[in-house]
């Protein structure tokens, strides 16, 4: 059914850098095991791997699309294939990049590292990248904690919103 979509933001992205038009990055899974996600590119190729918001300037790295395609959150979209895998799921800890071990430490402390990593989660729809490490892990704490069906279905409704307004976005 998003084949069509997704077939398009490839394109735009092919027509604004050229080949590939996914990425795949290293992440941290359940039980702190390594895979690797994937996502469509925003950036320019050849770019360090590093959280965006510790980037000085990344509107340098940006591709032309890039920034819109980030402020929607449409380079996500790739990650359906790591829920098929059996890499993730819908909802839960976003997936710690492989070298953010101060995120991985504390997830680890608190047990969230026992979940699978999910495309959204509690951390992202109450401040996504304005959140500081310990806040974020707060934020995951209290879903390991509260797991319900309930709270699924506001995560991704809280998601969509989000989304739409597009706020907690780096850019």
């Amino acid at each position: 059914m998003l084949s069509p979509f997704l077939l398009i933001i490839s394109l735009i992205i092919y027509i604004d850098d050229g080949f590939p038009a996914f990425y795949k990055q290293k992440r941290i899974g359940k039980n702190n095991s390594i895979f690797e996600v994937f996502k469509f590119r925003t950036m320019k190729k050849d770019i360090p791997e590093i959280p965006t918001h510790l980037v000085k300037d990344p509107q340098q790295f940006y591709t032309r699309s890039g920034p819109f395609i980030r402020k929607l959150s449409i380079d996500e979209l790739p990650q359906l294939i790591n829920i098929i895998k059996g890499d993730m799921v819908f909802v839960g800890p976003r997936p710690a990049l492989h070298n953010q071990d101060d995120l991985v430490e504390l997830r680890t402390r608190v047990g969230v590292n026992e979940l699978m990593p999910g495309v959204t989660g509690w951390a992202q729809v109450n401040g996504r990248d304005e959140l500081s490490i310990p806040l974020k892990v707060q934020f995951d704490e209290y879903y390991l904690k509260n797991r319900s069906w309930f709270l699924d279905v506001k995560i991704i409704f809280l998601t969509l919103i989000r989304v739409l307004g597009m706020k907690g976005v780096s850019h």
